[in-house]
């Protein structure tokens, strides 16, 4: 099996005149080759390095996305939830500049019938930000030692599941170590952006942070022929929270549609455009805290902004004010602490 990776990396490796792209079946192999670690750690690291300075192709994608699909966990649909799922697919290594909002976001949508799953690990390099489950757990709620089963019935019962990959997609986990290693976030990186673990019909959603990103994606999509509808989010640091310095840029992707644009602008909606800073981990949870009371303050208002576009987007809310509305009256009514509740019994039955 070495030997038939060392062709991949001469593919991708050979320099701007005589290297080349993976097929679609080629990037499939060489996923799930380095997933299982039939290919060398030297190898591997070379693979993800040489695939970064080249930049991955939609194609190549596409392939890396199947093996995801063959190899990787998914939670199974629900009868019971009526709200095609919601999937935000967020940056790995976390946040270090501006508090990360989408666990409260995603409460505020559950808690108005719209299913939603997370998907993330630990800390992770090069940023080494604060990851979601951070947040969760200082929330009580720890999907860190939850295998599949547990997710999928607190999914079914709550309408929100978080596939926490060190436990539940191991394979995965395992090239973390070389993310550190090559001091680069790899194509990895914008894989664990697209991906969807989730065996039905869905809404993804996931940020970027560069346009090239956006462009690679959508032709994954385009060739994986998925039902999917995706919803691209130029956000903070690469995750699906709104921005509010500048003009909020989502695009809307459907099968044999053509890309539909949206931009927001905080002051239509009466909002200063500051983004609230990420502070240490206890007081971002002092000030979430606040935010579950409804207390006025700038992360407040971009709980607001965020949730407000989510709802009316996802079929929740009639237009971006009535979301707005509805997750105030939501947070303000304790519907959103009761949601937060209920994950944790759920999660903590026997």
């Amino acid at each position: 099996m070495s030997d038939r990776f060392r062709k991949f990396v001469q593919i991708i490796g050979s320099g701007p005149h005589t290297g080349k792209s993976l097929t679609r079946a080629e990037a499939a192999e060489a996923m799930q080759l380095m997933l299982v670690q039939s290919a060398t750690p030297a190898q591997i690291g070379a693979f993800l390095i040489a695939h970064r300075i080249k930049r991955p192709t939609g194609a190549e994608l596409a392939g890396m996305l199947d093996t995801y699909a063959q190899l990787g966990p998914q939670l199974q649909p629900v009868a019971s939830h009526t709200r095609l799922p919601v999937i935000f697919g967020v940056a790995y290594d976390g946040r270090s500049r501006t508090a990360p909002i989408s666990p409260i976001v995603s409460l505020i949508m559950t808690a108005a019938g719209i299913p939603t799953i997370l998907h993330g690990a630990e800390r992770m390099p090069t940023k080494h930000g604060i990851p979601l489950i951070e947040i969760w757990q200082a929330w009580g709620v720890d999907w860190s030692k939850l295998e599949l089963d547990r997710v999928q019935s607190i999914f079914a019962a709550t309408g929100l599941g978080f596939i926490y990959t060190p436990t539940l997609f191991p394979l995965a986990t395992g090239l973390t170590p070389y993310r550190d290693q090559i001091g680069k976030r790899p194509p990895l990186a914008t894989l664990e952006l697209m991906w969807c673990p989730y065996a039905g019909d869905a809404h993804l959603i996931f940020g970027y942070v560069h346009p090239p990103t956006e462009q690679m994606a959508l032709v994954a999509a385009t060739l994986r022929d998925t039902p999917h509808k995706i919803t691209t989010v130029k956000g903070l640091e690469g995750s699906v929270d709104l921005p509010r310095d500048r003009t909020a840029i989502m695009g809307v992707h459907q099968s044999g549609q053509e890309l539909e644009r949206i931009f927001l602008h905080h002051y239509d909606y009466g909002l200063s455009n500051i983004n609230p800073p990420l502070r240490s981990t206890p007081e971002l949870m002092s000030d979430l805290a606040t935010v579950f009371r409804g207390e006025p303050s700038d992360l407040l208002d971009s709980v607001l902004w965020n949730a407000g576009f989510y709802l009316w987007h996802c079929g929740g809310a009639s237009d971006m004010a009535a979301g707005m509305k509805l997750a105030q009256e939501l947070l303000v009514s304790s519907a959103v602490s009761e949601q937060l509740e209920r994950i944790r019994k759920c999660l903590n039955c026997d």
